[in-house]
């Protein structure tokens, strides 16, 4: 399955090059969800507060909202650090929510955070990013990278998530195309449900991952019209 991202900065929706190089911008964000409509499930992630430079929280609020009017599920991300704020989100109709930094801490695994967590609002509807350059993950809006790989952590992972969200990261917004041999690897680290992004550009990248049972998070093909 296909799933469009919304990522916002600054009031828009916008798509990022490896994350720092801004390459577009979109103002009518609502209006996203109209050319969206046909998708069952869109990511929405608040780039503002995941590199801590703000907020997006009432457009957060107002798409969740909005999507649940046109029966369209939302996973939202993007720093996210505290239970009391994901539980915020879980009941604006968040269908997942999304953590990636606070899964994380001096370097290793956050279990506390993680068990707290899972026990307010559910370990099916935690999802933990693994965003990965270079094999290491990233944390804090990609601006800090960890000496963790994504499958040395799965594991143990699995006790407080559901899903994971794993981005390639390398690739991110270059529109030539992901790196399917590392997500087969992933593959074969967990069987709970994965969704991949990062520079996926083509239905045939997209079948690829179907095959192994991944969903496909795509942002910079979409805006751009490459993929319709």
């Amino acid at each position: 399955m296909m799933i469009p991202c919304i990522d916002l900065q600054d009031g828009r929706a916008v798509q990022l090059v490896h994350g720092r190089e801004r390459k577009l911008a979109v103002d009518d964000v609502f209006g996203l969800l109209d050319r969206f409509g046909k998708y069952p499930l869109i990511h929405v992630i608040d780039l503002d507060a995941a590199m801590r430079k703000g907020s997006n929280a009432k457009l957060v609020r107002g798409l969740c909202a909005a999507a649940k009017k046109r029966k369209m599920r939302v996973r939202v991300g993007g720093g996210i650090r505290t239970v009391a704020q994901a539980a915020k989100i879980a009941s604006y109709g968040a269908e997942k929510i999304i953590v990636g930094s606070a899964a994380f801490k001096n370097g290793r695994i956050n279990a506390a955070f993680l068990a707290r967590l899972s026990k307010k609002i559910g370990r099916r509807r935690v999802m933990v990013a693994l965003d990965t350059e270079g094999g290491k993950i990233l944390v804090r809006g990609w601006q800090e990278k960890l000496r963790l790989r994504p499958g040395e952590v799965i594991a143990e992972l699995e006790k407080y998530a559901y899903a994971f969200l794993c981005t390639y990261v390398d690739a991110e917004g270059t529109m030539r195309g992901t790196n399917l041999p590392w997500f087969r690897k992933l593959r074969r680290a967990t069987r709970l449900p994965i969704t991949a992004a990062g520079g996926i550009r083509s239905r045939a990248e997209i079948r690829a991952l179907d095959r192994i049972q991944m969903d496909a998070a795509v942002g910079m093909a979409l805006y751009t019209g490459k993929l319709s």
